[in-house]
């Protein structure tokens, strides 16, 4: 860290470790003080805004600090507009807010608030012309703010426990979001879409990098999802099981059978179960045989086998049945029950191309974008990090199923490995004492995607990137956003 930096306000506290009248996010004093910290921050430091930096500071300041000694408002400023600001500088200094480290208590008086205690951690960043941003320092601090004039000023400041840092770190690298930013930009991944889910809500969604060179990729950015495509058939079939229109044991040969194999008696084994736990003996893609034509490798429901052609199968029998295409049944049955307007099997006029994540290969070569006129059961589906999201925390709190379809749908009904199973149409992690993770991934030409729910904890985890090695930033993610149930997971993976 260069010497200026030592002038940045950040401070720690050690003596009001006994408050414990810390208030909530959706408290608006928490919201006032998070607002005057951009103004220090965002406006003030991080821009060199001496104006709005000295504004913002009480005439009574007292800066303490760790390395730098004491200063009162005139010497802080002094240091401010000589040191980090002044004008020969070759480098530009940013500051971020470790969110979630940050805490604030009111003090009060006769019961009214004269004072604000806002403790937290924070990063501080330097980049110099033409290189990329590199991350040099993290304090703790303590702001006591007071209020002059009816504004909330910071009237005494404390630094503490300056660490000088040379690289981002796992724990720091996802508090910030351009943090983020420069580390996708290192793992080489165009687009990354992230949800996070907390206390059983979609609590965070965020999408980073590029839609398109030089263009941001909006909040709602569209990804092509591959296989997660299946979580949302199998949810159509599991509503219709649920209504007492559809049964998972019944031989679907009455609806359906594929030409290929109207001449092998082994169809009329052939049950939705069988289809949604991976056990049709079907290859995964029909094309994949040397004839190009669908076999069975193996007897129906004898083991497992991963298989796009099953869920294929499934939808011929159900259209068969209903009479609806499966982008009728699910904007029925799903889309328009959890509002997910931006969610379609097809591509048709009210899909919005601009907002669409191309996929692309390691060497960074774009793919072309395929544009299904007609439903694919397993894949191609296209949607957004809000939208798939939703549908997981309805997921999670039971599907708006009948509680004895859902219990069916999460039971263990396959073996993958040692604490994976499948269940109906998900993966299911056994992480012991009862927690049990529901997740699918999906992974095609230019795309990288997958979700996972713990019901009992009401945490989840969404990422879709749009790259053909973008699972290599996973297990980072999962780690931090899921903490040891994030841990667990990743210890089932590697196994």
């Amino acid at each position: 860290m260069t010497k200026y930096t030592h002038f940045i306000p950040t401070f720690f506290i050690v003596f009001f470790s006994s408050l414990n009248a810390q208030i909530e996010k959706k408290d608006p004093l928490y919201k006032t003080i998070m607002s005057r910290d951009s103004l220090l921050f965002s406006v003030g430091f991080n821009t060199c805004n001496a104006a709005q930096m000295e504004n913002i500071l009480s005439g009574q300041l007292e800066f303490y600090h760790d390395k730098d000694g004491f200063s009162d408002k005139k010497k802080f400023m002094i240091d401010f507009k000589n040191g980090l600001c002044r004008p020969s500088k070759t480098y530009k200094a940013r500051r971020a807010l470790v969110e979630k480290s940050t805490e604030i208590y009111p003090m009060y008086k006769e019961g009214q608030v004269y004072a604000v205690i806002q403790n937290g951690n924070h990063l501080f960043y330097e980049k110099e012309t033409d290189q990329p941003e590199k991350l040099t320092g993290s304090a703790k601090f303590t702001h006591v703010w007071i209020k002059e004039n009816g504004e909330w000023k910071l009237k005494r400041s404390f630094s503490f426990d300056h660490q000088e840092k040379k690289t981002v770190d796992d724990d720091n690298v996802f508090e910030d979001d351009q943090a983020i930013e420069n580390w996708l930009k290192e793992n080489k991944i165009p687009t990354l879409g992230l949800g996070i889910i907390e206390g059983g809500e979609l609590k965070q969604v965020k999408v980073f990098g590029d839609i398109k060179k030089g263009v941001s990729a909006p909040y709602n950015t569209y990804f092509n999802v591959a296989s997660i495509t299946k979580p949302i058939t199998t949810m159509v079939t599991m509503h219709l099981v649920s209504l007492g229109k559809w049964k998972l044991d019944e031989p679907l040969d009455q609806y359906w059978i594929d030409p290929d194999l109207a001449n092998d008696p082994r169809h009329k084994k052939l049950t939705t179960r069988m289809i949604l736990t991976h056990k049709t003996g079907f290859p995964n893609w029909r094309w994949m045989n040397a004839d190009k034509k669908l076999h069975f490798q193996f007897d129906p429901g004898t083991k497992y086998q991963y298989s796009g052609e099953g869920f294929e199968y499934l939808r011929k029998a159900l259209e068969k049945k209903f009479g609806k295409s499966l982008d009728q049944l699910a904007q029925e049955l799903i889309f328009k029950p959890l509002k997910m307007n931006d969610t379609n099997y097809i591509w048709d006029q009210n899909t919005d191309e601009s907002r669409f994540a191309i996929g692309y290969d390691k060497e960074g070569k774009p793919y072309p974008i395929e544009k299904n006129k007609m439903a694919n059961a397993a894949d191609d589906l296209h949607t957004t990090i809000e939208d798939l999201g939703n549908f997981m925390v309805n997921i999670m709190k039971g599907g708006s199923l009948k509680p004895e379809v859902f219990k069916e749908m999460i039971r263990k009904q396959v073996k993958i490995r040692d604490n994976k199973y499948f269940g109906l149409g998900f993966e299911v992690y056994d992480l012991g004492n009862d927690e049990y993770v529901l997740s699918h991934g999906g992974a095609d030409q230019g795309t990288r995607c997958i979700t996972l729910v713990l019901p009992k904890s009401g945490k989840g985890i969404v990422i879709f990137t749009n790259t053909d090695d973008g699972s290599k930033i996973y297990e980072k993610l999962v780690l931090h956003y899921l903490g040891e149930e994030g841990k667990k997971i990743v210890e089932i993976e590697n196994k």
